[in-house]
């Protein structure tokens, strides 16, 4: 059985599956299948501590309460914005337009930041109610401040309460989503 973050199958593996190598490959290939075909929106969220900013492109985000309004991300533990998160405790995700589809592949690493031009790799950005950066091209906001950490394997989910919220655009604007890229993340 393979470590967290190898290359083999990793458990646990269904009672009933024959005890060989082969049989949990595939069992493994077919639930990373089943979890690529779950619907995923694609964001940009934003976090910040200190002076220092980021965003970064991710897909897991839900709302998790009502009443407080909390919304949960998920975040590798090895990411810069993790970094961030954790130490400034604020995180906005911005939602994208199915037609800005190409500007998700611009924050897969570290954003060069310019603050004196207020950009995140050259797009345009104004600060939020709690400091995290909004993308001024985004179709809608979320700004939220950490109420929660829970590690979940190699990620955090970090729970934050919406602290402000608005559209920036048309609300009715087709938003992104994964299978609109050929990015996936499936487990």
């Amino acid at each position: 059985m393979a470590t967290p973050g190898g290359s083999g199958p990793i458990g646990p593996f269904p009672g009933d599956l024959p005890d060989s190598d082969d049989a949990r490959d595939g069992y493994d290939r077919l639930r990373r299948r089943v979890l690529r075909s779950l619907p995923y929106g694609l964001y940009v969220v934003g976090s910040r501590a200190g002076d220092r900013r980021n965003a970064m492109t991710l897909n897991w985000a839900t709302q998790l309460a009502f009443e407080p309004k909390l919304l949960g991300i998920g975040v590798e533990r090895t990411a810069f914005t993790h970094e961030l998160i954790e130490a400034g405790k604020v995180f906005s995700l911005c939602t994208i337009a199915r037609e800005d589809r190409a500007v998700v592949r611009k924050f897969t690493k570290p954003v060069e930041v310019d603050a004196e031009a207020r950009t995140l790799n050259g797009f345009p950005f104004h600060d939020g109610a709690s400091g995290a950066p909004i993308l001024d091209m985004a179709v809608g906001y979320l700004d939220c401040e950490v109420r929660q950490a829970v590690p979940c394997g190699l990620h955090t989910l970090f729970i934050g309460e919406v602290v402000d919220a608005g559209f920036q655009r048309e609300e009715a604007t087709e938003l992104l989503r994964m299978e609109d890229t050929r990015m996936d993340y499936g487990g």
